[in-house]
């Protein structure tokens, strides 16, 4: 049986991730846990997260995660979501600046400067944001995207180019240099979507929301043996 370890600090969506995961898989066990051993002994692990940048990486270090994080990207298929992609980078804008874990290199952005004059919390018009007819796009980023494949990865099998992913997101991963895009999304800018780096996979959409190609992903990901 194949032992699939979902990263538990508190900040995520664990339930929705860990049944997508049991729904398609065969023989897989998946476990929800912050326990290092557990995790280590895991077949292949998923680093999820929800929230703010900085109440996650307080958590992440809190409960040694970032050790655990680091040496899983070493030795075993991770795949990283949504927050989760966001603390692999060295910083983040979030929160004033927030040091991430430097696992890739690159930095995360915000969608665009607020409005003086925008309404709400939620849901807040941006200055410069704009979608390819000049209309303004609104921060969070909510919806279903195309994302257009820019490389093979094992991960894209059975996925068509430009399926569309489900994001919920206000910021977003700019890359540094020798780091490798698996992905790319517009939304008044071109962002990264997913990238790779050795066994190491890591999606800014959530692909448990995500429907057939969603669920097509994390199949692949039970698959994945970490190369390519």
């Amino acid at each position: 049986m194949k032992k699939v370890a979902v990263i538990d600090y508190g900040m995520g969506n664990l339930h929705s991730v860990a049944k997508a995961l049991e729904h398609v898989g065969d023989n897989v066990k998946v476990l929800v846990t912050s326990d290092a051993k557990a995790i280590a002994q895991a077949d292949h692990v998923i680093f999820p997260g929800v929230g703010a940048i900085r109440d996650c990486m307080a958590e992440i270090r809190r409960l040694h995660i970032d050790e655990i994080v680091a040496e899983v990207s070493r030795t075993k298929p991770l795949l990283a979501i949504c927050v989760g992609m966001q603390a692999l980078m060295d910083s983040s804008e979030e929160n004033g600046g927030v040091p991430c874990l430097g696992l890739v290199h690159g930095e995360v952005r915000f969608f665009g400067n607020v409005d003086a004059g925008a309404v709400g919390d939620t849901t807040r018009a941006c200055s410069g944001l704009r979608d390819d007819d000049g209309a303004p796009l609104k921060v969070p980023h909510m919806g279903w995207n195309c994302v257009r494949q820019t490389d093979h990865h094992p991960l894209w099998r059975g996925i068509e180019d430009n399926t569309r992913f489900y994001f919920v997101h206000s910021y977003y991963v700019t890359l540094g240099a020798g780091e490798k895009a698996s992905g790319l999304t517009r939304y008044g800018v071109e962002f990264t979507a997913a990238l790779n780096k050795g066994n190491l996979f890591a999606v800014q959409f959530h692909p448990e929301k995500s429907q057939h190609g969603g669920l097509q992903l994390l199949r692949n990901f039970l698959a994945w043996d970490g190369t390519h």
